[in-house]
């Protein structure tokens, strides 16, 4: 019997993060964030005086987009199960980090610092990064008819969960050391040949290739949250739906090396991506995945389109 997608897997013994509950980010025109995200297919909540982000039918609130001058990661927020909890908190307090009050007036849990200085939350939740390989839907084989949809039928691409999010750090090696150690994620896959130049992080508890990536830049930031749909169709899809709303800057469609997934990136009003994600490699919570440092030139893309100039830009340090 198959695992279903969003069972609370757990590996026995072993103390960690099991999801990237959250993140929150701040941007200077809130009406701006509503249609961007509800363009690219998702669920956008005014709460109070901030926005949650959902897909469509789950429960799960990905992330929180909050007024602010400018556009800023402000902090994530991960889930443990609850019998870790204390654990956790006891075993991280142990490094020699130090609890800090919490930036959030819904906070629960215990905030730390991360090693780039912003504020990390560790909370009781339930598990919301996959716990089964991605779905993956074919267009079943032809028996008198194209199998391909019609474009005379308007398709709405509404992503199914959020799999991760790249963000920059000051230093990738210091990323994978607070992250792993302090938070017990496990690395994927990693590439950079005198200097880690970007690293990407998966749960032991099941989870996508990666539910956190890492990429150097001279501060931290948030780069792009990723969302999976069923079909190389729907990542096209994607990309046509933000296009014809007016969201034309971005890269895709290609396949990455590290991950295995179908993309396509939109560019954001404010300088950082969102990504339509397809077929990703997961990782069990039953096995160890053969983590491996790789030449840069497998660290990107197998094919598509050239990276706009941009990608790889870091607007908040721009800012900062």
């Amino acid at each position: 019997m198959s695992t279903p997608l969003h069972a609370q897997t757990k590996r026995a013994g072993v103390l960690a993060v099991h999801s990237l509950d959250e993140y929150v980010i701040s941007v200077p025109d809130l009406a701006v964030a509503k249609k961007f995200y509800t363009d690219f297919g998702l669920e956008v909540k005014t709460e109070g005086d901030h926005l949650g982000i959902y897909a469509f039918n789950n429960p799960q609130r990905y992330g929180r987009i909050l007024k602010g001058e400018k556009k800023r990661l402000l902090w994530l927020t991960f889930g443990v199960y609850a019998e870790d909890f204390e654990p956790m908190k006891k075993h991280v307090l142990s490094l020699g980090l130090t609890e800090i009050a919490s930036p959030d007036p819904e906070g629960t849990g215990f905030w730390v610092k991360s090693n780039d200085g912003f504020p990390v939350q560790i909370k009781v939740a339930p598990k919301s990064s996959p716990s089964a390989l991605p779905p993956r839907v074919f267009e079943p084989e032809s028996s008198g008819r194209g199998r391909s949809p019609s474009s005379s039928i308007p398709i709405k691409v509404k992503p199914l969960y959020m799999s991760h999010m790249l963000m920059f750090t000051k230093n990738v090696a210091q990323a994978l050391e607070f992250y792993g150690k302090t938070l017990g994620l496990k690395l994927s896959d990693s590439s950079g040949e005198e200097e880690i130049g970007i690293a990407f992080m998966h749960s032991p508890h099941g989870s996508d290739h990666h539910l956190l990536a890492f990429l150097g830049s001279s501060d931290y930031g948030f780069h792009h949250s990723s969302w999976t749909v069923e079909s190389i169709d729907q990542v096209g899809l994607g990309m046509k739906q933000m296009m014809e709303a007016g969201h034309v800057e971005g890269w895709g469609v290609g396949r990455h090396v590290l991950g295995s997934n179908y993309f396509r990136y939109t560019r954001d009003p404010w300088g950082s991506y969102i990504e339509y994600s397809y077929d990703i490699d997961f990782v069990p919570h039953t096995i160890d995945w053969p983590a491996k440092n790789h030449p840069p030139e497998d660290s990107f893309y197998l094919w598509g389109p050239n990276p706009p100039q941009e990608f790889g830009m870091n607007c908040e340090a721009v800012a900062a």
